[in-house]
């Protein structure tokens, strides 16, 4: 292990998974409090749509999904608070019609290559210096966001009608989170794929809320577990040749499965 480590594309691999990790396992904690896991899938499919355009068009996949995913975002908050349409459904239409262009736009191209793959199922083994500096951007960006707006993102999260009295400005926070998830889950491609990217953002936060009640306990322990997840899982794919988004994924599912299942143990005895 200690030879890989000396080898470049692992060191770039661990500090990519380190940052991305550390953003969704700070986000986890919103999403679960807001009950917004169903939107994360739905945006983190939906992103096929827009990197299979940047292949239509040539470009950085990484640019045209994050626009991508962040229209996407924003018009289903649009279309869920002007109209009688539940969110759940509008997602689940956008969920719908982006991976529908994206087929399309792959069917154009003609790009049916590794990189496709790359984007559906995550290979971060395969990262560069330059997506390493685009994360870097993304991380920087949506931690100093998230620091700005601690409280009332936390008021948000806990009671929205009380944060309307308030005269917390709570749809515009709303489409700020959302862009926010969105550019987090572009990113966390990278890490784990459109297809697993989204248990990320539900599984560190949903870890955290079986060890404490306290919300920046939560914020701590959720990216901790984040973190441990992404270099745990990146050394285990590394050393028994599994595919590394996968690894990580399924080590943090037993990590909570840990937490609920330990506890119990202990009731019994």
């Amino acid at each position: 292990m200690t030879e890989l480590l000396s080898m470049g594309f692992l060191q770039r691999a661990l500090l990519a998974g380190i940052m991305v990790s550390l953003l969704c396992g700070v986000l986890s904690v919103f999403v679960i409090l807001r009950r917004m896991a169903f939107i994360g899938v739905g945006v983190s499919h939906s992103a096929f749509g827009g990197v299979a355009l940047g292949f239509l068009l040539a470009v950085d996949p990484l640019w045209t999904g994050i626009g991508f995913a962040v229209l996407v975002a924003l018009a289903i908050e649009w279309v869920q608070t002007h109209s009688r349409v539940e969110e759940d459904t509008a997602i689940g239409i956008f969920f719908a019609a982006s991976m529908a262009l994206g087929l399309v736009f792959l069917h154009l191209s003609r790009t049916y290559n590794v990189d496709v793959f790359g984007f559906l199922f995550g290979n971060i083994l395969a990262i560069g210096q330059k997506q390493l500096v685009e994360i870097l951007v993304v991380a920087t960006v949506v931690l100093a966001v998230t620091l700005a707006f601690y409280k009332e993102l936390v008021f948000l999260s806990f009671d929205e009608e009380m944060a309307w009295v308030s005269g917390v400005p709570v749809r515009a926070l709303r489409y700020l989170f959302l862009v926010m998830l969105a550019l987090v889950i572009i990113t966390s491609i990278y890490l784990v794929g459109i297809i697993l990217v989204a248990a990320l953002l539900v599984i560190p936060g949903a870890t955290a809320q079986n060890l404490t009640g306290h919300i920046r306990g939560m914020i701590i322990t959720s990216a901790g577990v984040a973190v441990g997840g992404a270099v745990g899982g990146i050394s285990l794919s590394c050393l028994l040749d599994f595919p590394t988004g996968a690894t990580i994924v399924l080590l943090l599912s037993l990590v909570y499965l840990a937490t609920i299942m330990v506890p119990r143990l202990h009731s019994h005895k």
